[in-house]
């Protein structure tokens, strides 16, 4: 069975991106067949795998099309999914006007449901769908929530972690009890983990005393190498193989796997 991931958190620059990015690629290194999409309209999923130009086809067209279930079979996908530098990695992305599916959206039928419907036709193809959602709880993220399996929510070992954290476990309560039963919690993940910081150490604890089970004992380092790949359009398992940052995604990979 496909295991669809979303990656979400509501506040910026907890490494959401990053991790999508890298965890997909660390699946596609396992050989696991992986596909990311990029359902963030800043398109930084895209970027970090060096695709900076909008494409023909990308996640505005394809969410399009799902609002005729008719017209969307594999085949007229396709042209959207792209090869990566990893042989098990594809890419769907996004640009700018994915902001516009926002506004569309609106007052369209089974509103929620538009990539439910594209995540029926593309699972049979991949082992694994890392889907990047928008830092905000909008009709993207509701639609990215609806049609994942689970969610990992990056979680930034600074001051203020938890914060806007009641606010996005009130949504994913809101979406297993109206449009997605199935959804579960893949975990809580710590990013920018600094070991000579008391700080990071505190918040580390904080985090799982307060959501305990659910939290990865994979922890994300503050890395140099991983601030610098998104840069060099690679994740960083393609730019530094040695560095703790990949290692650490690597980890993450097998932690996920070996849950099943």
């Amino acid at each position: 069975m496909t295991k669809i991931i979303a990656i979400c958190n509501q506040k910026g620059g907890v490494g959401k991106t990053t991790t999508a990015v890298n965890l997909a690629a660390s699946f596609a290194a396992l050989e696991k067949k992986t596909l990311l999409i990029d359902m963030d309209p800043q398109g930084n999923a895209s970027q970090g795998l060096g695709f900076v130009e909008s494409q023909d086809m990308d996640m505005h067209e394809i969410l399009d099309m799902a609002g005729n279930p008719d017209n969307l079979t594999l085949e007229n996908i396709k042209p959207a999914i792209l090869d990566t530098s990893l042989d098990f990695l594809k890419v769907i992305t996004s640009g700018p006007d994915l902001a516009v599916m926002e506004i569309e959206l609106v007052n369209a039928m089974s509103r929620e449901r538009r990539l439910e419907r594209v995540m029926n036709v593309l699972k049979q193809e991949f082992d694994y769908i890392i889907i990047d959602a928008p830092p905000s709880l909008n009709l993207l993220t509701i639609n990215t929530l609806t049609a994942a399996t689970s969610v990992l929510i990056p979680v930034q070992c600074e001051y203020y972690a938890l914060q806007g954290m009641t606010e996005l476990f009130k949504t994913i309560r809101e979406v297993q009890k109206n449009l997605n039963s199935n959804l579960k919690i893949e975990g809580a993940l710590l990013t920018m983990y600094d070991s000579r910081l008391s700080l990071s150490k505190q918040v580390a604890e904080e985090v799982r005393e307060n959501l305990s089970d659910t939290v990865f004992q994979t922890m994300i380092p503050r890395n140099v190498k991983l601030s610098e790949a998104p840069s060099h359009g690679k994740p960083v398992i393609l730019y530094d193989v040695q560095s703790t940052g990949s290692q650490a995604y690597m980890k993450l990979a097998e932690e996920i796997l070996n849950k099943g």
